[in-house]
């Protein structure tokens, strides 16, 4: 690039420049290119001879400059690298270049009647130009009175007079945006107001209507249109990777749960159009492609160098390899070498064309590829936009998110604002609050890769604790915007929060739904689902009606049954006439209605209802639960029954921990009842060789699960209990009929045996000599660890009355991590405040990296056997290496 530099933002000066060349003026190599370009585009240009006369007679007005006594006593601009200054500048060249740069904004605010010639036809139609709204008004420096120059004053006699009034506003906008006394307020206004060069840059096709046009290094070199407007100065700060064209945002008056969006992406897309276009893409995959492209256009011009599409071929399905041969083939590279958007989704439907592949798909279906593509993961386009509503709703004033929701359901703009871990660590504490302490979150607009690590450390480490499974995700598939996982995640983390409210202490009145004979223990162990069916059939038969729901997709399908059940629960709001529509899409819709009147119309839609979407039929009937029971009260007898049942399942604490552990191991199926699950002793079986690799015979078991024989089941129990005396497992009195008959003292005995050894063996791995670990070493490494961190705090045993407080295990954290501990947060650990720094203390845990399932109350009342795991966990995160990587 040379010295040339244009700082005139809307001046004539600038004006002249820029028709009189065909060339940007960033590509000028010296002073007199400028001219000669105009000279040469004589020949073309109508125009060109009379904007070379007014150019020269600018030029020589610049000759000697006009006093500007407002200029003096203010600080000039930094000077530029040495790097970046011309070499070897002429004097004469340097003051016209000074010359120029102080005086064309000047020209202009002095001459209001200064017109310009007529001008060429540009590459963008008018209709494509956007009046920007106007400028707020700022404080400027004053001008002083001035005589118009005679070149301007020549060029105004020869513009023809309809411009005029174009160019006296331009006048009055360059006098309200003139720089003030504050010098990188007036640089920030030249960049915005230099950004209105790149609107000759070619709208490519598919693009809708831009409303302004960023600056591009590598712009179209074609001939430049005079700016038609001003960019305003309250741009949004930041604009989503992808979005819809205007035409298919959804309206405020459309649906309200879709309005008032995040703002448009700059390179907006058409995706209905693009998908007509080309038939071998849905309108979906098409978004999703499109997000990928636009992280790699660092300069937001629809255009990428091949090298740079190896992930975005991947996940279209095709070889890095062919899709680069594809677009040479076709001959799809612009003359710089670079591909196009429009042009990668050419060469990719010629590869499926090719391979004949199948071009009618559904359209609500996104598939992605993975590393490779021969992996395919697809997610559904209903749930996503779903799933985006409830964060939007949910999480709608949380003082750290307000300025990026709400996000627009239908784009794949969700996945990039999850890379974080900031809305995934929110929407955790909405389904369970108090999971995530949220001092401990990184929450800065800008966070870099470390902060995020930690933030998403602390959302896979929480998601464990609040019984989701997240096996095969980590931190950095976060990071990577990995869309099924992701999507995946945030479906568990909702239906955790919805299951949270099917439960007993929360709706005591679930006691009516027991069956005749039925044990409420029993009742109780049955999962969520099956609560909410029998739910919503004692509402089927309460009302007389003869059909039943088994499942969540085709007993509810034809809306008949959600027809009869809002009718019950609400028959002021809600009445039976949508039984009498046949069309099911508008029956669907008059349902939804009515469950709007009650203030449930949430997650479902028409569509998803006759399809038979099992996961949002299931958080609609959820949420009608949560929202409307309709259960009568419980009589003083039944509560008194009720009362002496849940106070003599006091252990569940201990043993919700030990079933999340065990699910964090991978075992399969999910645990959800500890006592339950394991009576086979399939999942103990799993679990022990997780623990000790090899150590089970296979041969040996009765599998696969369900095993409906309790001989079978005993045999594989008893086997358990072999295993655990080979371990040095205390089993004394132990049999295998103890497990299959749900013994509770007994199996929880068994199982934090086996989890206390997984600590041990894992802090084995990393000795130097792979010594055995005791209790009594792991408390000697902890008073250690503090006493060499400067801390007093000591713990004597895992019964330590002292540890109720919190500070010791903040001080050990301190210790393995400086600075990792905000003591300002820290309080006394007085009663009221000690279940605060246990939380602290958990959640900085999690931030590090540990997997913990130990909840505050452990801490707080001291669980020796909880407060075993968490000391252990944290001496094996700071023996393994990572925390000083």
């Amino acid at each position: 690039m040379s010295g040339f530099r244009d700082f005139s933002g809307g001046s004539p000066a600038a004006h002249v420049k820029t028709l009189g060349s065909s060339l940007d003026e960033d590509d000028w190599d010296s002073d007199a290119q400028p001219a000669a370009a105009a000279a040469a585009a004589a020949a073309h240009n109508p125009f060109a001879s009379q904007q070379a006369q007014v150019l020269q007679q600018l030029q020589q007005a610049q000759a000697r400059p006009p006093p500007m006594p407002f200029l003096v006593g203010r600080p000039s601009a930094p000077a530029a690298p040495a790097a970046h200054q011309p070499a070897a500048r002429p004097p004469a060249a340097a003051a016209a270049d000074w010359r120029e740069q102080q005086t064309d904004d000047w020209l202009l605010a002095q001459s209001p009647s200064a017109t310009l010639p007529p001008q060429p036809a540009a590459p963008i139609a008018r209709a494509h130009t956007v009046a920007a709204p106007p400028k707020p008004h700022r404080a400027v420096s004053p001008l002083p009175p001035a005589a118009p120059p005679a070149a301007v004053a020549a060029a105004g006699a020869r513009m023809p007079a309809d411009d005029a009034a174009a160019a006296a506003a331009a006048a009055a906008a360059a006098q309200a945006s003139w720089r003030d006394e504050k010098e990188p307020d007036w640089l920030d206004l030249k960049r915005r107001s230099a950004t209105v060069r790149a609107a000759a840059a070619p709208t490519p096709a598919y693009a809708a209507p831009r409303a302004s046009v960023g600056p591009s290094p590598r712009a179209s070199a074609g001939p430049a249109q005079a700016p038609q407007f001003r960019i305003p100065a309250n741009l949004p700060a930041s604009i989503p990777a992808v979005s819809l064209s205007h035409k298919h945002l959804p309206t405020a008056d459309a649906d309200p749960t879709f309005a008032s969006f995040a703002p448009v992406s700059e390179m907006g897309i058409n995706t209905t159009a693009l998908a007509a276009r080309f038939p071998f893409f849905t309108a979906s995959e098409i978004a999703a492609f499109h997000q990928q492209f636009a992280a790699l256009d660092k300069e937001s011009q629809d255009r990428v160098h091949p090298s740079e599409l190896s992930t975005l071929a991947t996940k279209s399905g095709e070889s890095f390899q062919a899709v680069t041969a594809k677009l040479t083939q076709l001959n799809l590279n612009d003359k710089d070498g670079l591909v196009s958007f429009e042009s990668f989704l050419k060469a990719v439907s010629k590869i499926r064309e090719e391979k004949g592949v199948t071009v009618g798909r559904d359209d609500k279906k996104i598939v992605l590829h993975g590393h490779n593509e021969n992996t395919t993961h697809t997610i559904n386009e209903d749930e996503k936009e779903s799933f985006t509503v409830h964060i939007n709703q949910q999480l709608g004033g949380d003082k750290d998110l307000k300025a990026r929701l709400p996000i627009d359901p239908r784009s794949m703009q969700i996945f990039a604002e999850c890379k974080d871990g900031l809305i995934l660590a929110k929407l955790i504490n909405d389904a369970q609050p108090g999971t995530i302490d949220e001092r401990v979150l990184n929450v800065a607009k800008k966070l870099n890769t470390f902060q995020m690590t930690e933030n998403n450390n602390v959302v896979v480490n929480s998601a464990k604790a609040i019984g989701c499974s997240v096996v095969n995700i980590g931190a950095q598939d976060i990071m990577e915007g990995r869309e099924h996982l992701i999507l995946g995640l945030i479906w568990q983390i909702i239906k955790i929060g919805l299951q949270a409210f099917i439960d007993i202490k929360v709706h005591p009145e679930l006691f009516r739904l027991l069956e005749p004979g039925e044990q409420l223990e029993d009742f109780l162990k049955l999962p969520p689902e099956q609560i909410l069916l029998r739910w919503f059939n004692y509402h089927l038969k309460k009302a007389g009606h003869n059909r039943k729901v088994t499942n969540f997709t085709t007993d509810v399908k034809d809306g008949e049954n959600y027809t009869i059940l809002l009718n019950q629960l609400a028959p002021e709001a809600c009445s039976r006439a949508p039984l009498q529509t046949k069309d099911l899409l508008a029956r669907a819709e008059q349902i939804l209605s009515n469950a709007d009147k009650i203030g449930c119309r949430k997650y479902l839609t028409p569509k998803t209802m006759v399809e038979g979407n099992q996961k949002l039929n299931f958080a609609f009937v959820a949420h009608l639960f949560n929202t409307r029971p309709g259960l009568e009260k419980l009589t003083e007898a039944e509560m008194a029954q009720l009362d002496e049942w849940l106070f003599s399942s006091e252990g569940d604490r201990e043993a919700r921990a030990f079933a999340l552990w065990l699910n964090s191991l991978g075992v399969e199926p999910f645990v959800n009842n500890l006592f339950d699950d394991l009576s086979d002793g399939l999942i103990l079986l799993q679990a022990m060789d997780k623990v000790h690799p090899g150590i089970v015979d296979w041969k040996k078991v009765n599998k696969p699960a369900p095993i409906a024989s309790k001989f079978k089941k005993v045999e594989n129990t008893n086997y358990v209990v072999v295993l655990g005396k080979s371990l040095k497992f205390s089993l004394v009195g132990i049999q295998g009929s103890d497990i299959v008959d749900g013994n509770k003292t007994l199996t929880l005995g068994l199982v934090w045996q086996l989890m206390r050894d997984h600590v041990v063996q894992t802090l084995k791995s990393l000795s130097r000599a792979g010594q055995d670990i005791t209790d009594a070493d792991i408390i000697k490494w902890a008073n250690d660890t503090v006493r060499a961190a400067g801390k007093s705090s000591t713990m004597t045993t895992f019964k330590d009355p002292s540890l109720h407080t919190g500070m010791f295990f903040l001080d050990l954290l301190h210790a393995i991590k400086k600075g990792i501990v905000n003591y300002e947060l820290v309080t006394s650990g007085n009663t009221g405040a000690a279940k605060m720094n246990a939380k602290y203390a958990i959640s900085i845990a999690r931030k590090l990296g540990a997997t913990i399932f130990v909840l505050p109350e452990d801490i707080c009342e001291v669980k020796p056997k909880m407060i075993m795991t968490f000391v252990g966990t944290i001496m094996a995160l700071a023996k393994s290496g990572v925390l000083s990587a």
